[in-house]
């Protein structure tokens, strides 16, 4: 069986510096919010540019929280993309605001900038594009954008650790950004996680009550806060993990780049890469006509494929009443025709082949 990932894998590459890590926090029984928590705040905040990184317990939280830091409320929009997992458009509901989801790039799959101008009305608070698959997203004409129309600029880089735009890291543009340490994203934990980052003193300290009950005073509580705190043992991992990011965005884009040699002359759309942002693929998509055939070959072979996303927010029954009648023709023939190979930085070229080898007797 070839899977979608091989956590264990990369699990056992590191295994011994992890069992040391986590053998200190047991010893020392400080689980929340200590030392190794606040170190990872430190490298997580260096490694991407920003001036903070506040950790918290998901990658929905990170933009849930981001969202109230940034003032975004009842009442509001949030111009965002419909073709993304659905925390993006649950963290805009959680405060109140109404997610208004526009048209995708037909080439990254990422949120069209043309797009959002044409969807901004006297409501709009924000946009929120997401850097879809490692993909950067179009971040030079959103800032722009942003500032000309005094919009918030919250980025949702839970698919992004590690990719950049002309040397500058996802996360480091917006006003605020989230990111996800679900285990199989490129920088991952054992469990959930997550991470804030800002260039705001202001939207760090609001942030850092929020994650804790509203408090930054033990049994002082300002306002209604969460419970959304990164643990130690979590900490560890990503510490760990976070020393070895650019050398394992390095071999996905290896790998992706296999495939795109590989499959380049079947009637398949490989990713798209524009040359300024650097793809970190955390999922290789590609499109098809005969996606379901190649699915299906794959799956006869015991390789695992997947459909990231089979249907666009705007099709789904939770926004049913507010989308009713929404047409946005590119994401939905991006999601009919999408599939997602494996890609881990462990996959081995010999596997990479059987599954090139797999697709193209499809096309034969």
């Amino acid at each position: 069986m070839i899977p979608m990932v091989n956590l264990k894998q990369q699990y056992l590459e590191i295994k011994d510096e992890i069992s040391q890590g986590l053998e200190a926090v047991l010893d020392e029984c400080r689980f929340i919010l200590g030392p190794e928590c606040q170190a990872f705040e430190q490298e997580a905040a260096r490694y991407l540019g920003v001036k903070h990184a506040i950790g918290v317990a998901s990658g929905t939280d990170a933009l849930h929280l981001a969202l109230i830091a940034e003032g975004v409320g009842p009442g509001d929009e949030v111009i965002t993309t419909p073709f993304t997992f659905i925390a993006t458009a649950e963290a805009i509901r959680y405060v109140g605001a109404t997610p208004v989801f526009v048209d995708i790039d037909p080439n990254s799959f990422n949120i069209s900038p043309a797009a959002i101008e044409q969807a901004i009305t006297p409501k709009t608070k924000a946009v929120m594009p997401v850097h879809l698959f490692g993909q950067p997203a179009d971040m030079a004409r959103m800032q722009a954008l942003c500032e000309r129309n005094r919009l918030k600029l919250i980025e949702d880089c839970a698919q992004s650790f590690g990719a950049s735009i002309d040397g500058k890291q996802t996360g480091s543009f917006g006003d605020s950004a989230g990111f996800s340490f679900f285990p199989s994203k490129n920088l991952g934990a054992f469990g959930d996680g997550g991470l804030v980052t800002t260039g705001s003193e202001r939207v760090a300290e609001q942030i850092k009550t929020l994650r804790n009950h509203g408090s930054n005073r033990r049994y002082q509580h300002d306002v209604i806060g969460y419970n959304s705190r990164l643990d130690e043992m979590q900490a560890v991992i990503l510490r760990i993990k976070l020393r070895r990011i650019d050398d394992y965005n390095r071999r996905r884009r290896y790998v992706a780049h296999l495939y795109s040699e590989g499959l380049a002359d079947l009637p398949v759309t490989a990713p798209h890469e524009d040359g300024i942002g650097v793809h970190v693929y955390h999922q290789y998509t590609l499109l098809s006509e005969r996606r379901d055939a190649v699915m299906k070959a794959l799956l006869a072979a015991d390789i695992a494929s997947a459909i990231y996303y089979p249907v666009p927010l705007h099709k789904q029954k939770v926004f049913a009443e507010q989308c009713a009648g929404l047409a946005l023709p590119v994401a939905e023939h991006v999601a009919a025709r999408c599939l997602s190979l494996p890609i881990y930085p462990e996959l081995e070229e010999a596997d990479i082949g059987t599954i090139i080898d797999v697709i193209r007797r499809v096309f034969r």
